[in-house]
């Protein structure tokens, strides 16, 4: 078992460790007084009370002082024992229709990896389409992008990186050094983090945009229609980070034959289709089909959900096989992100809130999409995108009313830029996987980065204000 040893100075460690009681005991000092103090005007003692629940999370959530879903686990407990709404109706809460269709995702998505059919999918299409050293780039680039629509673009990511590291053993380059290896990641994470955003599919932040609009508006925002309002964004992505990369780490190999040759034999080595690869790529076909053509009768969790039965029944995954998949924090996180919507919402503090804080900025509805999905696409670089959904969604809901917007425009102004995150490893799991290869640093992806961050807020701007009235998206 290795062993990791703790360089650090003996008297910085006292300092940390001494100063995480006084973080708690302020942050509980703060949180009283807010809870003690009269409301403000316009403002009922029970949205004052979510407010001070709101802020303790946020704070939590961006200090990460404690885990995401257990920072959630507090907003719950917190929410009736506030009087801010009655226990029945937030445990209710946790029952959210998004809550079962993430379960449902990471289900089929553990089927997909446990029965081999993903990596056998990915090697083919390398071995197939990768010749050349920018075929092979292309390759890995577009196959990430593609296996992030239909699953986690983080466990896309963790699939693909292993190949990409035997692919860049194979071709002999040096970490650190290589420009061909810098590119080969980067287009490992880059095609994840635009895929990830093209569908409910790519991770599970849109999904919980529209269980909190659901909860706070009534309103719902359709598979095939999300997919539809994002293509163009991704594709004009994806174009832009092809230039992006090929431009600033120019290829220095002139052949990939040692790659090809290792992509067959790992092709030779795992055999023919199996019954279970067969039958569970089958009944994600279907499961697509479904969410696609009637996902917004019949519900996406619902077909979610029939399908992870039917894997059951034809005996084509055992329990044991997917529980490894099922991330039960990011499902209590989001539970609990929703309960803290609904809170704000309800009590009227989410309306109080954009009153005072955006709403003193914003001038209309254009000006509110573009400043909202700012905030989204700056904060996602530092946070994690499902807490940057929690603090401003309740926000931008209340806003929307203020402009007399259609709601599921801020849902998609917050939802969709906090899934684009290109400059830090801590941005995304799919960014701090490339640079864990060694041969990226945080310099060489800051300085890209930044670039497609710039190029994504733009690219999505433009779409919601010319692209979107086209499709019946209009403010």
């Amino acid at each position: 078992m290795a062993v990791e040893i703790d360089k650090r100075s003996i008297w910085l460690l006292l300092v940390l460790r001494g100063l995480r009681p006084l973080f708690f005991l302020a942050l509980f000092l703060f949180f009283w007084y807010i809870v003690n103090m009269p409301a403000p005007e316009g403002l009922s003692p029970a949205g004052k009370n979510a407010i001070a629940i709101f802020l303790l999370c946020l704070t939590l959530w961006v200090s990460n002082a404690i885990p995401l879903a257990i920072t959630s686990i507090f907003a719950i407990v917190l929410v009736p024992l506030l009087d801010v709404l009655p226990r029945k109706e937030v445990y209710g809460l946790f029952g959210n229709e998004a809550v079962f269709f993430i379960l449902g995702a990471f289900i089929l998505a553990g089927a997909v990896m446990h029965s081999g059919l993903s990596n056998r999918i990915a090697l083919a299409i390398l071995e197939r389409f990768g010749g050349s050293p920018r075929r092979l780039f292309l390759s890995i680039y577009l196959l990430g992008a593609s296996l992030s629509c239909v699953m986690s673009e983080h466990a896309v990511a963790a699939m693909l990186f292993p190949i990409v590291i035997e692919i860049t053993k194979g071709l002999g380059l040096r970490p650190g050094h290589s420009n061909y290896g810098k590119l080969l990641f980067l287009a490992l994470a880059w095609g994840c983090i635009i895929g990830g955003v093209a569908t409910f599919l790519g991770g599970a932040r849109v999904p919980l945009a529209v269980g909190m609009l659901r909860e706070a508006t009534g309103k719902s925002i359709n598979f095939a229609a999300y997919t539809a309002a994002v293509l163009p964004v991704v594709a004009v992505m994806l174009t832009v980070g092809y230039f992006v990369l090929t431009r600033a780490f120019k290829i220095d190999i002139e052949s990939v034959a040692g790659a090809h040759s290792l992509l067959a034999r790992r092709i030779h080595a795992i055999g023919k289709p199996r019954y279970d690869e067969y039958g569970v790529g089958l009944v994600l076909l279907v499961t697509f089909i479904g969410w696609v053509f009637w996902g917004a009768k019949g519900g996406l969790a619902t077909i979610a959900l029939a399908s992870v039965v039917a894997l059951f029944i034809l005996k084509l995954v055992k329990w044991k096989d997917v529980e490894e998949y099922v991330n039960w924090g990011i499902i209590l996180m989001y539970g609990g992100a929703i309960v803290l919507g609904a809170a704000l919402e309800r009590s009227g503090a989410a309306q109080w809130l954009s009153d005072r804080t955006v709403g003193q900025w914003a001038t209309g509805p254009w000006s509110a999409v573009a400043l909202f999905s700012l905030f989204s696409i700056l904060l996602t670089e530092a946070m994690s995108n499902a807490a940057v959904i929690a603090i401003l969604l309740p926000v931008g809901i209340g806003l929307s009313k203020k402009f007399a917007m259609d709601p599921s425009i801020v849902a998609y102004s917050i939802a969709v830029p906090a899934g684009l995150a290109f400059c830090f490893p801590i941005s995304t799991p799919a960014n701090a996987i490339a640079v864990s290869s060694n041969y990226l640093t945080l310099k060489d992806m800051l300085r890209v980065g930044v670039i497609m961050v710039a190029v994504s807020w733009a690219v999505f701007n433009l779409a919601a204000r010319f692209y979107w009235p086209l499709i019946g998206l209009g403010y």
